[in-house]
């Protein structure tokens, strides 16, 4: 039975790998829609397409039995799936009638009945290189389109759709051949080392290619960037449903509040379109979302639905101010002016309790995660439903800075430390480190260090929003930054602060929201022409979109520090704000200056994983180029004879060149030639002595003299077997004790 089932796995070879290049294509669909499902909606659609896999490749039997089988094995994974996440699920058919809970259950299970569905349809139909062609070309069309008219960035799953569509087209190339032409496939597998590695070597110089190809910006405008600027519609990046963010990587795209932070970096222009208005008594920046976990080329933090807990109107909310610090309450009215849906309500840090929501939209539908001070909106992603205004209440901290400034290391962090904030890649280079070791030498507590690191970005670096990308080498965006493009916007800076603080041992994260706005300037000035006010209402635009930093000072809280140049955070100290009076010159400077949290990634080799498939890809190339030299060797190894003589060597060269070399070696392990010997005299000496020796010197020294001496014509498989000859003497001279 066993040795059945093998015969069968053996004929469903290429099929089998054809459901591998399915289940991976299928992947990259789950990957994107991650972000806009629940977290247990794709598991379920990750089991569902896994025992989909699994059963197509081990159950040999036939398709409408299979399918007998996998249905009820997906329902059971579902249900399992669903209890493991805590959600409810019925014990019984007619219980879960009676309580609803089989409604609820329900659209879990239509995702995941769909997935094996497409799996099962994908696998039966595309079965030639027409077919597989049309599904990879629907795929890269697919994502090319997602990635353009979303906030998502899709260059990876692109990628992987490239490669695995590679990979399917040479599964159907052999399992073509194999069926043409059994003589000749049974011959073929005699040499699968020689098939492998031709296609690893292929495979090797394409991803190669693509991952060193120049980074220059695109001598043309895409289509879309070009239809709307010809229809005078700003391509802001802010989409319904999904929230606003950066579209693209070229200098089109423009800045906004950014869902993807992952893949920092590019370039943008200034978007000028309105988001909200913020009536408030305090100038202060509108937080969003906070990221702790940093991957080498941004924030990689996935939020989780169920860290959060549910708000009331009214309610206060759980912190993570520090009782040790003062805080002034600032309530703030947000009156939004576009049609976009962000994953979070903005306000001043912290918020303490929302007073006031929409009517329209159902105030249990807001998560307060109070670790990060974050205060979401889980809206359903088929109805996107964000409030048109809202009104919360903050506790904004009154910075203590002399007092905080004299407290040391030991005073700050003598208790446990989250290290989720102190997280660092593995590969992370150490010359950042190293460096923000040298900027804060002159510091003797974490206060100073960070104030140290604040001044050393601010003033060597230079702001823009067109980074010159062609200088960056580094795969590492702080480091990129750092040492090489040395320009940039508030992602550059405020990601480069949070790293090399951590650096130091100092908790740290980023921070992403707007920069204050603008009040009318009839509302600002008084009429002595002074800032009177931090009240009034501010309007905060697609161009204020900001990120900044905020560090962890122990009993003191998580205190916000700006490092992006041109930018004046407004702060409270001794419950005075020590915000300075900007001229009207400086405003507008800093105005231009507001960029976008999130244009997306700079260059196609700056994941870690590039990086890995670049080593890969080059291992392979190297012991290709190695393979080659050593089929080789003996060609290469008459190669400067032939340069000495003038003309390619005959048959009879090569047998006295073949010869010399064994000569040498023979000399090298002892077997010396005194300078009146001819060859036959020390062979006839050698032999005497050494008797085991005489098997293959005999033969040797025939050939060289009838290549010497004879003029009989030496032919090409002659000097072969003084090859195979001269390889036995060596293993021979080896076994032999020589004195």
């Amino acid at each position: 039975m066993m040795r059945s089932w093998m015969q069968k796995f053996s004929l469903s070879f290429f099929y089998i790998l054809s459901l591998l290049w399915i289940w991976l294509i299928l992947l990259q669909w789950v990957s994107y829609s991650e972000s806009l499902l629940y977290e247990e909606t794709t598991a379920s659609i990750i089991v569902a397409l896994a025992i989909t896999a699994i059963t197509e490749s081990l159950v040999f039997i036939k398709r409408g039995f299979r399918m007998l089988i996998q249905l009820p094995l997906i329902i059971y994974a579902v249900y399992r799936t669903l209890e493991k996440y805590g959600n409810p699920v019925p014990s019984s058919l007619l219980e879960g009638l009676e309580s609803g809970e089989l409604l609820e259950f329900l659209p879990y299970l239509w995702f995941a009945a769909a997935s094996w569905a497409i799996f099962l349809f994908i696998a039966v139909w595309a079965t030639n290189k027409r077919r597989i062609l049309l599904v990879i070309g629907l795929n890269i069309v697919a994502f090319a389109v997602l990635d353009s008219f979303t906030t998502i960035v899709l260059w990876d799953e692109t990628a992987w759709i490239v490669a695995v569509g590679m990979g399917w087209l040479v599964t159907e190339h052999f399992n073509r051949f194999r069926k043409r032409f059994p003589l000749g496939w049974r011959k073929l597998r005699e040499y699968p080392i020689k098939i492998i590695g031709n296609i690893l070597v292929i495979f090797s110089l394409i991803i190669l290619a693509g991952i060193n190809m120049p980074n220059i910006q695109p001598a043309l405008t895409d289509p879309y960037t070009a239809w709307r600027e010809w229809n005078g519609i700003p391509l802001s990046g802010s989409v319904s449903g999904l929230g606003s963010g950066i579209l693209d990587v070229s200098v089109e795209s423009m800045s906004g509040y950014g869902r993807e932070d992952n893949e920092l970096g590019g370039g943008f222009n200034f978007d000028y379109s309105p988001v909200m208005t913020v009536a408030s008594k305090e100038r202060s920046y509108w937080r969003g979302e906070t990221r702790a976990q940093y991957s080498g080329t941004g924030w990689s933090d996935k939020q989780r639905r169920r860290d959060s807990e549910e708000v009331a109107l009214g309610e206060a909310l759980s912190g993570d101010l520090s009782g040790k610090i003062d805080t002034k309450t600032v309530q703030q009215t947000v009156t939004m002016l576009n049609d976009s849906v962000y994953p979070v309500l903005f306000g001043a840090y912290s918020i303490s309790k929302v007073d006031r929501l929409d009517p329209d939209v159902d105030n249990g539908m807001l998560r307060w995660k109070g670790e990060s001070s974050e205060l979401h909106l889980n809206s359903e992603p088929k109805r996107p439903n964000y409030p048109k205004t809202y009104t919360v209440t903050s506790e904004i901290p009154v910075i203590p800075v002399e007092e905080l400034s004299a407290q040391t290391y030991d005073q700050l962090f003598n208790g446990p430390i989250d290290e989720v904030y102190l997280q660092k890649p593995s590969d992370f280079p150490e010359r950042v480190e190293m460096l923000a070791e040298e900027v804060t030498a002159a510091g003797n507590t974490p206060y100073e260090k960070v104030m140290l690191l604040q001044q050393y970005l601010q003033n060597n670096f230079t702001y823009t929003n067109t980074p010159d990308l062609t200088r960056r080498e580094s795969t590492d965006f702080v480091d990129a930054f750092l040492f090489e493009v040395k320009e940039g916007y508030c992602d550059y800076f405020s990601t480069s602060m949070v790293m090399m603080t951590r650096s130091l041992g100092i908790p740290a994260r980023w921070v992403k929201g707007y920069a204050p706005g603008n009040i009318p300037s009839q509302e600002f000035m008084s009429q002595n022409g002074q800032n009177n006010s931090a009240s009034g209402s501010y309007t905060v635009t697609n161009a204020d979109a900001h990120s900044w930093v905020e560090v962890y000072f122990g009993d003191y809280g998580w205190i916000p520090i700006e490092t992006t140049p041109g930018f004046n955070m407004p702060i409270l100290a001794g419950g005075e704000s020590l915000e300075p009076i900007v001229s009207e010159k400086e405003k507008e400077k800093a105005e231009e200056e507001e960029e976008p949290v999130l244009p997306s990634e700079e260059t196609g080799g700056s994941s870690s994983l590039y990086m890995i498939l670049g080593i890969i890809s080059g291992t392979v190339i190297l012991a290709w180029i190695g393979y080659i030299l050593w089929r080789m060797r003996f060609n290469l190894r008459f190669f400067s004879a032939r340069l000495r003589a003038g003309k390619p060597l005959t048959p009879a060269d090569k047998v006295i060149a073949e010869t010399e070399r064994w000569l040498r070696y023979a000399h090298r392990r002892g077997l010396k030639r005194d300078t009146h010997e001819t060859l036959r005299e020390s062979v006839s000496r050698w032999e005497s002595l050494y008797p085991p020796l005489s098997r293959s010197l005999t033969p040797l020294l025939r050939k060289f003299e009838a290549a010497r001496y004879s003029p009989i014509h030496i032919m090409e498989e002659e000097w072969r077997a003084v090859q195979s000859e001269a390889d036995q003497l060596k293993k021979s001279i080896k076994s032999v004790r020589i004195s």
